[in-house]
């Protein structure tokens, strides 16, 4: 098996390295050699956060090049549209469609673009976008987005929907279990 390369992209404070955590327990799990490499930007609560998870027979590097990503998970539009350029030919983009303005849109110094799905979809990215924010305050708190991004990403792959809650099992604490497998759960569905 040729080895598939997962980027999940977001703002500090989001559960981006959860979503890896669980992402590679899953896959280890499934008997793949797995790497995951987490290169944070500025990662305290609103800077760019990024993650590799590279899977498959044998992975002798963690890191994903420009135009090597099967998929980018992103947890907010622009981070999307950011990391697009490290998206193959016939990748997916599997997005929330939350807004979060970064520094430059808050200080009055840019503009935050418009049309952000459209724009990846005219540069041929296969764009799933989505309201996760709105599901995981279904499940029962905003801060499930993460989970409810994972949900969505599980419905690509041919793993069982069981092997996914065993590894939310296995990484979320118990008091927050049944919350993530309900996000888990809104996101599968969606």
């Amino acid at each position: 098996m040729e080895t598939k390369n997962i980027m999940i992209v977001g703002v500090g404070g989001q559960g981006s390295l959860l979503a890896s955590k669980v992402l590679g327990h899953l896959l280890l799990n499934q008997n793949y050699d797995v790497k995951v490499s987490e290169v944070h930007g500025m990662s305290q609560r609103g800077g760019s956060v990024v993650t590799y998870v590279r899977f498959g027979e044998k992975v002798n590097s963690p890191i994903i090049e420009k135009g090597e990503a099967d998929i980018i998970v992103s947890f907010e539009l622009l981070e999307a549209a950011r990391w697009m350029p490290y998206l193959k030919n016939g990748g997916k983009i599997v997005t929330n469609t939350q807004r979060i303005d970064p520094m430059p849109v808050i200080t009055g110094a840019a503009v935050y673009p418009e049309n952000l799905v459209e724009k990846m979809q005219e540069k041929g990215a296969d764009v799933d976008a989505m309201d996760c924010l709105t599901l995981s305050e279904q499940a029962g708190s905003s801060k499930a987005v993460n989970i409810v991004l994972l949900g969505r990403l599980s419905t690509y792959f041919d793993i069982p929907k069981e092997a996914w809650i065993k590894s939310l099992e296995a990484c979320v604490p118990p008091k927050f279990l049944e919350l993530n497998k309900k996000a888990f759960e809104l996101g599968a569905g969606a």
